[in-house]
């Protein structure tokens, strides 16, 4: 007997098409049941699809769905007089906004006989993709099981991918993509792709994106794109290849306002404050009109570099280019005065603020903790909460440490629950916060267990407990999660090797793992080894010098000879050591080995920055 499509007598807008009784003479019985089950009107068309498998109607056969239009369908999809089109599908599907809505549209797909087209799978994929984590699956699964897939189709996944969070997987999509070498990157391909490699710290991947690039492009197959050029600079500069970075950024023919956008973001995230400033000028210079992303990216960089007059400078001009007033360069200006500890400015600048946001109270929150005023601090906090405004997992990291100064723990453990009622006790920053918090009150068990239970450790997290069992005295679990830090993948930072070396002294493995750590870094191109020249590494020098000293070893002398050959000697000039002595004393032994013999050279040198820091005129002398 030939399967007959349910229809329905009223006209409804697609999709929500309402359905009349299941016409079949053979099951009686089920329709009956089907009746029943809609007393108060008809199904949708994809809870008629569902109640017809879970009842077990007979499936089409093969006649029956030859008969289906190729171009629409009477019979399922609405009355006799409407036809669905591939063009109303295709409409729908590019403006689903909900998930239930996208999975009766897929529903509506397998129904109606366009499972095999290529357009509307990949315009599917594409409306799962745009969900997020909640339509990612489908979007995957529709994915795999298309038999070719075109760029847009890889293109739809990969930005889904990425705008989930999900690098690696977008990574490992994009060389499929590259091995199967039936489909090509376009330029939406790339800027995704470059995204996931910044994100990943994945620099050898980005050069290997960026030679996929040239090779297009020399091949004729694409031309250079400002918006991919934008990536690669914006890739290079937030990982720290600044060389890199402005060697794209120099060979782009045609530079706008998005492409030295790029470039000065690029650099504030790589931490060169200077060089901003060098960008910003020369961006003037070439008749560019900042706009307020600009001035709010440059105007903290005045702050870090502790140029006041600048940003002052830059606060006329962003008046002057009418964007005084924007909540971002206003945050900005807060921002910088308060790094400049010009505390009344930066709350007077605050309270003039019309609709204050949770950026503007962090701000100010983060200042006045920052000079110290910790009481102040937690006094703008509570107005901000009594204000309506919430805090979010930036706010409560900024004020977890003045209540940790102040041995507030009653107060740390209701930001804890407050945290906890509002689903931000995931974030990586604040979960590193109540590690330190935890661990400088001594509750070491407290830290673990939130450490423990943290699904995503990333390096900032691992240095939080690092730092807490140094902060315990607790040398042998610093040790295991020294080496589990490394098993998992990580590179320890500057941020490790402060926080550990203290403990060196007192614990033989754990001066030793640290040795061959300094000795593997030293000779590899991480970024606090390589560029001491920075200012936010000067700590690691220092602490890297008190615990050479402390040991007298020959052996590191060769880590700090590494060192001072990557940096830049009057930065290596510049940093005072409180050791000079004891480093001079041993440095002057070391003359005597065999193996220095040929560094001796750059032995005297090290040698003459400890008497300039000591201004040992006569010892140098001698």
């Amino acid at each position: 007997m030939q399967y007959k499509c349910p229809v329905s007598t009223a006209t409804v807008p697609w999709p929500f098409v309402s359905l009349s009784p299941l016409q079949t003479t053979r099951h009686s019985k089920l329709k009956s049941e089907a009746a029943a089950a809609r007393p108060h009107g008809m199904p949708t068309l994809y809870s008629a699809v569902k109640r017809g498998i879970k009842l077990r109607l007979p499936r089409p056969s093969l006649a029956s769905r030859a008969t289906i239009p190729r171009r629409g369908c009477r019979s399922s999809c609405g009355p006799p007089d409407a036809v669905v089109s591939h063009e109303s599908l295709l409409l729908r599907l590019q403006s689903g906004p909900v998930l239930a809505e996208v999975r009766r549209l897929h529903a509506a797909l397998l129904v109606c006989g366009y499972r095999r087209s290529a357009v509307l799978s990949a315009q599917l994929v594409r409306a799962y993709a745009r969900l997020g984590d909640a339509g990612l699956g489908h979007a995957l699964g529709v994915f795999d099981g298309m038999p070719r897939k075109n760029s847009f189709v890889w293109n739809a996944v990969i930005k889904g991918l990425v705008d989930a969070g999900r690098f690696s997987e977008a990574l490992e999509r994009y060389w499929d993509m590259v091995n199967d070498g039936s489909v090509t990157a376009d330029r939406f391909t790339y800027p995704p792709v470059l995204k996931a490699c910044a994100a990943l710290g994945a620099v050898e991947q980005g050069r290997r994106v960026r030679e996929n690039i040239e090779t297009e492009i020399a091949r004729g197959s694409a031309v250079p794109n400002l918006f991919v050029q934008c990536a690669l600079v914006d890739m290079f500069a937030k990982r720290r290849c600044l060389g890199e970075a402005r060697s794209v950024f120099e060979s782009m023919g045609v530079r706008d306002l998005v492409a030295w956008t790029a470039m000065i973001g690029g650099t504030v995230h790589g931490g060169d404050w200077f060089e901003v400033m060098d960008l910003f000028n020369r961006m003037r210079s070439e008749g560019f009109l900042p706009d307020s992303v600009i001035f709010a990216t440059v105007i903290p960089a005045c702050g870090r570099v502790k140029e006041l007059m600048t940003g002052m400078a830059l606060q006329g001009c962003a008046v002057r280019c009418g964007v005084g007033d924007d909540i971002c360069v206003s945050n900005a200006l807060v921002d910088m005065y308060c790094k400049c500890a010009c505390l009344n400015v930066a709350a007077s600048l605050f309270w003039s603020i019309d609709y204050k946001d949770v950026v503007s109270w962090s701000t100010i929150i983060a200042g006045h903790l920052q000079n110290g005023m910790y009481g102040s601090g937690i006094n703008l906090f509570t107005e901000m909460v009594s204000s309506g405004v919430k805090p979010n997992s930036t706010t409560l990291a900024t004020i977890l440490p003045s209540l940790s100064e102040l041995k507030l723990f009653r107060y740390g453990k209701a930001i804890h629950c407050f945290s906890i009622r509002h689903g931000l006790d995931h974030s990586e920053f604040l979960v590193s916060a109540f590690i330190d918090f935890y661990s400088k009150q001594g509750l070491i068990g407290e830290a673990e267990i939130i450490f423990q239970f943290t699904p995503k450790k990333d390096l900032v997290i691992w240095n939080s407990m690092v730092g807490g069992y140094a902060v315990n005295e607790d040398s042998e679990s610093a040790l295991h999660a020294l080496r589990a830090l490394q098993k998992v993948g990580l590179r320890p930072d500057h941020v490790t090797v402060v926080s550990v070396l203290p403990l060196c002294n007192q614990h033989s493995r754990l001066l030793q793992a640290m040795q061959a750590l300094l000795i593997r870094a030293s000779a590899s191109t991480i970024p606090c080894y390589g560029t001491i020249i920075s200012l936010q590494i000067r700590s690691t020098f220092h602490a890297l010098l008190t615990f050479i000293a402390d040991l007298g070893s020959l052996m590191m002398l060769g880590v700090l000879l590494q060192i001072y050959k990557k940096c830049q000697k009057s930065m290596f000039l510049g940093v005072y050591c409180q050791h000079a002595e004891s480093i001079i004393e041993w440095t002057l032994r070391s003359l005597s080995q065999k193996e220095y013999l040929n560094k001796t050279p750059m032995i005297l040198a090290i040698i003459f920055c400890c008497l300039t820091s000591t201004r040992m005129l006569e010892c140098g002398l001698m």
